[in-house]
């Protein structure tokens, strides 16, 4: 890797990857061409890239996948977490090769250009990773141009004048912009997606604030027995009251808590006042954090992938937890009235909160996403505990 202005593409470079320290990674470019300019990050997960792709917790990022075999199971219209992809670009080792699973509907190189984004090939994907664990999550710009041709100066500039994740709210560039009801319940090999049934007993009713969520926390959301809305992520306290709500879920999604939160915090603020439960996931959680007086702070690498053990502090288990976050909790700002109830045993970082006056907790990682596979599905069960104990 040497300086943007002194690096010779090498025969047949496609694509090429142009850190904001000047470092510029060749490849072969496949998707759609074009450019884009966002923060560099990997993901250790080694199945559910379309899911990841289309995290709305991705927006402003460009994913270097550490596992080589990405593209190989192609791709299909139920393994999405929203209706377009939010992650700019994907970096991979190996060339995408044709789909060999039953269920793909299509190529995962002519998804990304149906979707408009941009895959990087034959890239040293471990040299990259290491590269963002020692030096941080760089800003970074990604570009495809089939006819070889890169103005590196121009691609040099446009990712040093990125601004950062730093400061920058996304949340309301990625939630909703209008109420909806939500009643698809979890997926099944040979039934899909399960579908409402008329009749039965009434459920709690809980409003989710849609900061960017992903589509299974609802579903199951409803698997668990709740009556599910939701809401946009500039909602007001009396939007949410309006639905008279049992309860309120926070989700996940993208960019700095601290922006966000400006917003956010507020109206959490005003719900705990109402000592109905609340339950909250990643920027929930960190949203969460800020409501009862904690702070955030910004995470050298982040954690992102499917294999994070995650230690319970109430009885010493470990659950293999899925997370995708670049900001934490930071524990030694809690205040006296909130316990952390889990830790993360790669770096000790907070992954777990809990109020001893109110019923309220939230988790840094994905119990939606089902890593384990069933190791955090009891904060779903907890949650509608709290719900029909209130009741």
């Amino acid at each position: 890797m040497a300086a943007a202005n002194q690096t010779p593409a090498p025969n047949g470079a496609t694509g090429v990857l142009v850190l904001a320290s000047g470092a510029v990674v060749w490849g072969r470019g496949f998707g759609a061409e074009g450019e884009a300019v966002g923060e560099l990050c990997f993901n250790t997960a080694m199945t559910g890239y379309q899911e990841v792709m289309t995290d709305p917790s991705y927006a402003g990022q460009i994913i270097t996948f550490t596992f080589p075999h990405i593209g190989n199971v192609g791709t299909n219209a139920e393994d999405i977490e929203a209706i377009n992809p939010h992650a700019l670009g994907l970096v991979v080792r190996q060339d995408v090769t044709d789909p060999s699973n039953f269920r793909a509907t299509a190529h995962l190189d002519q998804w990304l250009k149906t979707n408009g984004r941009i895959g990087l090939a034959g890239v040293d994907t471990r040299a990259l990773t290491r590269l963002i664990r020692v030096e941080g999550a760089p800003s970074a710009v990604i570009a495809y141009y089939a006819n070889g041709q890169f103005d590196l100066d121009a691609l040099l500039a446009k990712a040093r004048g990125w601004p950062g994740l730093e400061g920058m709210d996304l949340a309301k560039e990625v939630s909703a912009t209008q109420t909806y009801g939500w009643d698809e319940g979890l997926w099944s090999l040979g039934q899909g997606y399960a579908q409402p049934k008329a009749g039965g007993p009434a459920k709690p009713r809980v409003v989710a604030i849609d900061y960017g969520i992903k589509r299974n926390i609802l579903r199951n959301l409803v698997d668990a027995g709740c009556d599910v809305t939701v809401v946009p992520a500039q909602a007001s306290f009396e939007d949410i009251m309006a639905h008279r709500p049992d309860g309120l879920f926070l989700s996940n999604g993208p960019g700095d808590p601290a922006a966000t939160g400006e917003y956010a915090v507020p109206v959490i603020k005003q719900w705990l006042e109402t000592e109905k439960p609340l339950f909250g996931i990643c920027l929930g959680h960190q949203m969460l954090g800020l409501a009862v007086g904690a702070k955030t702070e910004k995470m050298h690498q982040g954690h992102r992938g499917a294999n994070h053990p995650v230690k319970r502090l109430d009885d010493g288990r470990v659950e293999i937890t899925s997370m995708n976050h670049g900001f934490a909790v930071d524990s030694d700002t809690l205040p006296d009235n909130v316990r952390p109830t889990h830790v993360s045993l790669f770096d000790g970082s907070n992954c777990g909160i809990e109020l001893t006056d109110r019923p309220a907790f939230s988790v840094q990682y994905h119990p939606e996403a089902s890593p384990g596979p069933q190791d955090s599905h009891y904060l779903f069960e907890k949650f509608v505990g709290l719900l029909e104990k209130k009741a």
